[in-house]
């Protein structure tokens, strides 16, 4: 019952993130300035709390240059994976970015100590087969090789990367002072990526606010205030494959908002997706010895 928390918090960080995806498709700004306002806006609403209650704590040297270039890390990946969005499919996108797991899992079996259970292994076979179930098989033979293409697959790879990082990380600070590190730091970074570019910081309809404000507040302060909690108490691995869950309730309220297909094969998808997530949790390890043919 000691991960009970930490599931919980993944969980609902994990809903605060859905509704991700289906904002951005709304185009309502260019993909660069809203990554940016999304780490401002978290910034500026984290920043009071931190200094009322001195809950920051800076870390080494060391530690602290670690989380400033996790910052510009998952400021990079949101900032090209909002680009690949509307240069191609959202659903290509999404498909691509989410092969996260499968780069956490190889990164975790390289670097970290602990590496991918079995268990691992299966369930994100089974969960990809979920994934591809839930997109279509037809996004697989129109897939266009093109910048938008390879934007999406290094916003999976990039993905992964933060999520390594975090977990080395947070177990040698709070997530509190880690968040704020890589707030501040992702607003810096994308603000001189925004000004070198030429974006306009301001002239948005009220709608556009709203949005920006609620992709700061929802999607990244609160969600990633409860993942990192998440990623401080569990494997790096299974965090990252639980993220995929995200892609079922994004397809759920595209189906509910946006008018977008919700057929019987992508709620099979979507019902493989989670077991495969699910198996990633199954305590005791699955192995095949038993399937074997006594001798």
């Amino acid at each position: 019952m000691t991960n009970t928390k930490p599931k919980i918090a993944l969980t609902i960080g994990i809903l605060c993130i859905s509704i991700f995806p289906i904002l951005v498709r709304l185009q309502l700004t260019g993909g660069l300035i809203s990554a940016f306002y999304r780490m401002f806006i978290a910034a500026i609403l984290l920043l009071p709390y931190i200094i009322v209650t001195k809950k920051f704590q800076l870390p080494n040297c060391k530690i602290l240059i670690l989380a400033i270039i996790s910052g510009i890390v998952f400021a990079t990946d949101i900032a090209i994976w909002n680009v690949a969005i509307q240069q191609s499919s959202a659903t290509q996108a999404t498909l691509l970015a989410n092969l996260s797991p499968v780069w956490v899992g190889l990164g975790s079996f390289l670097f970290l100590k602990k590496k991918p259970a079995t268990n691992f292994w299966i369930g994100t076979l089974v969960a990809l087969l979920g994934m591809v179930m839930l997109v279509g098989f037809e996004v697989f033979t129109n897939l266009n090789f093109d910048l938008a293409f390879t934007l999406a697959l290094l916003s999976g790879m990039l993905y992964a990367t933060y999520i390594l990082m975090s977990k080395d990380i947070l177990s040698k600070i709070e997530v509190l002072s880690f968040m704020t590190i890589v707030l501040v730091s992702s607003s810096i970074f994308l603000g001189l990526i925004c000004l070198l570019t030429e974006e306009s910081f301001t002239g948005f309809t009220n709608e556009a606010w709203i949005v920006l404000f609620v992709q700061g507040a929802i999607c990244q302060l609160t969600a990633w205030l409860l993942i990192s909690y998440a990623t401080q108490h569990l494997r790096a691995t299974r965090v990252s494959l639980s993220l995929l869950g995200q892609a079922v309730l994004a397809t759920f309220l595209a189906w509910l908002f946006l008018d977008e297909k919700m057929g019987w094969f992508r709620i099979i998808g979507a019902v493989f997706l989670l077991l495969g997530i699910r198996i990633t949790f199954y305590a005791k390890t699955i192995s095949f010895q038993n399937l074997k043919p006594k001798p």
